[in-house]
């Protein structure tokens, strides 16, 4: 039972609870904790205290809420290799890990791209589309991705929700990246982003930038990732080193 005498708050006294209770079995992963008012009712505290021990394992990736079905322990967090030149529906096919896609805006050829400062094709036309990935039905990855516009003419009659970008671009194009590069930084995104993310209010963000280069052009893919990194351990796998 919680100690209301502790100098220990409240919710960390029952947070610490739950862990136990998860580490013993009783709840398993996989599996939905009481909710927020049936904690409060039977710890004798308020639905804010309960939701303050929850977010806590949240924020440790000891539970994941799930919009709708309430919360739940988590499992072994996956390792997925994102940031390889294979694409993100093909990073996630590697681990055997199923992904849906939606896509919240269609390929569409806009004259004068959008984006941030790094943008390649800023003030230009490109190739646009922004779709969410979701892994049983919990949204992990949103891509907005632009697209060189002579390379890719006519992605927009071919590509679906579904598709993984890298294989048509490899099977209907005819082309293989040659190399690229990637930054890497912690965002605070929009109301429109973070719900579609089912995140938090001001819950951050992973963001990664990408630059995929062709042998016909340089920067011939652009896109902006938002990973959530409560859900997925996203890695990126080195080559060799030498020290000649």
């Amino acid at each position: 039972m919680l100690n209301h005498q502790s100098p220990v708050p409240l919710y960390h006294q029952l947070a610490e609870i739950l862990t136990v209770k998860i580490r013993t079995g009783e709840y398993a992963v996989g599996n939905r904790i009481p909710s927020e008012h049936q904690l409060a009712a039977e710890y004798g505290i308020g639905r804010p205290t309960a939701r303050q021990a929850t977010d806590v394992l949240v924020r440790k990736r000891v539970l994941v809420r799930k919009r709708g079905s309430g919360t739940f322990v988590l499992g072994r967090t996956e390792e997925v290799d994102l940031f390889s030149l294979a694409g993100t529906s093909a990073s996630f096919q590697a681990k055997g890990i199923r992904v849906n896609a939606t896509m919240l805006k269609k390929v569409t050829l806009k004259k004068k791209a959008g984006g941030g400062s790094e943008n390649p094709f800023k003030g230009q036309a490109a190739y646009f589309f922004s779709r969410l990935q979701a892994v049983e039905a919990q949204p992990v990855v949103l891509e907005d991705i632009w697209l060189h516009p002579d390379l890719f003419r006519g992605i927009d009659r071919v590509f679906q929700d579904n598709m993984s970008l890298s294989q048509l671009v490899d099977e209907h194009y005819y082309m293989q990246p040659e190399g690229g590069k990637q930054n890497f930084r912690i965002i605070y995104p929009d109301r429109t982003k973070t719900t579609a993310l089912a995140l938090l209010a001001g819950q951050p963000v992973l963001e990664v930038q990408r630059f995929i280069h062709f042998p016909q052009a340089r920067n011939a893919i652009y896109s902006e990732l938002l990973c959530r990194t409560d859900q997925f351990v996203f890695s990126q796998t080195l080559g060799g080193f030498s020290h000649a």
